[in-house]
């Protein structure tokens, strides 16, 4: 799987764009700077939004090829992230180090999903919010992007099940039209939780 993401990233051009996500824009915005950890950051499009509105950022993807890029996006921004090369469970920093964690398009197998997410919770402090933008199992008839392997894709259920030591202040499916560099184009089913620790 690396090996695919790291093929991806190669390419010079920005393949989901050099813009924040919607609705991770929307958060970064309606809330006050604190400490933020991005998974699976990829080219680093949150990350720097994140770092231009005064956060304190600290991202991580499994690929190289990712933080190259991201980092180069961050020079050209003229801003400050620290960005780390880990998979989630590999990923070793003090527990409760953070007021927010930002997963956006995060899609991991059934096997490993409750384990990893529940590892990336216990890096939030108490009282520490998630933002969460994730395909929804109903985008397999689209082809605005996302895994084209169910298993990879979520529910509201088996994501009810998982945040259960949160409360939501938003958890809900929506159909959005995604603008997002070549690989994020056209309509799509998505998942979109805010939630408080």
């Amino acid at each position: 799987m690396k090996e695919i993401w790291e093929s991806r990233y190669a390419d010079d051009e920005f393949v989901y764009g050099t813009e924040p996500n919607g609705f991770f824009k929307e958060f970064i915005d309606a809330n006050v700077p604190c400490k933020i950890l991005l998974a699976a950051e990829g080219e680093g499009r949150n990350a720097v939004y994140a770092a231009l509105k005064g956060w304190e950022v600290v991202a991580f993807d499994q690929s190289e090829q990712a933080r190259k890029k991201a980092l180069k996006l961050a020079e050209i921004n003229q801003v400050t992230i620290n960005y780390i090369v880990s998979d989630i469970f590999d990923f070793d920093y003090p527990i409760e180090s953070f007021d927010v964690i930002g997963l956006i398009y995060l899609h991991l197998p059934s096997e490993i999903k409750k384990s990893a997410l529940n590892k990336l919770f216990s890096f939030i402090k108490p009282e520490g919010k998630v933002v969460m933008e994730v395909f929804h199992k109903d985008q397999l008839k689209n082809t605005s992007g996302g895994p084209k392997v169910e298993d990879l894709l979520y529910n509201l259920e088996e994501l009810e099940d998982i945040f259960i030591h949160f409360n939501f202040l938003k958890f809900e499916k929506q159909r959005i039209l995604l603008d997002e560099g070549k690989l994020h184009q056209g309509y799509a089913e998505v998942i979109r939780i805010e939630a408080i620790k």
